[in-house]
């Protein structure tokens, strides 16, 4: 799977894990719901993190399809609203 980080660029990561992600997907999904933007921030960061440290960057001069867009490391709590679909970030 190839996922963007907007403003950064593109990992390619392993089906396997999705369920990671997802995980953190669906805490940043209530602590939006809820309000919590320390919590939003924190779980974004956690995300953003799993995505660099789970998957291996694709060179700058790549432009593949991206199955996964997530917002930008200093995306507000509205942006990535307007993101999100029923299932949050992440489908699935």
């Amino acid at each position: 799977m190839i996922v963007r980080i907007m403003g950064e660029g593109q990992w390619t990561l392993a089906d396997s894990h999705v369920v990671e992600l997802s995980k953190l997907d669906d805490e940043l999904l209530t602590e939006m719901e809820g309000g919590d933007v320390e919590g939003f921030r924190r779980t974004l960061r956690a995300l953003l993190d799993a995505v660099r440290r789970l998957g291996e960057p694709l060179p700058d001069d790549a432009l593949e399809p991206s199955e996964l867009i997530l917002p930008a490391p200093d995306a507000s709590l509205e942006e990535v609203r307007e993101m999100l679909s029923d299932d949050g970030l992440i489908p699935g």
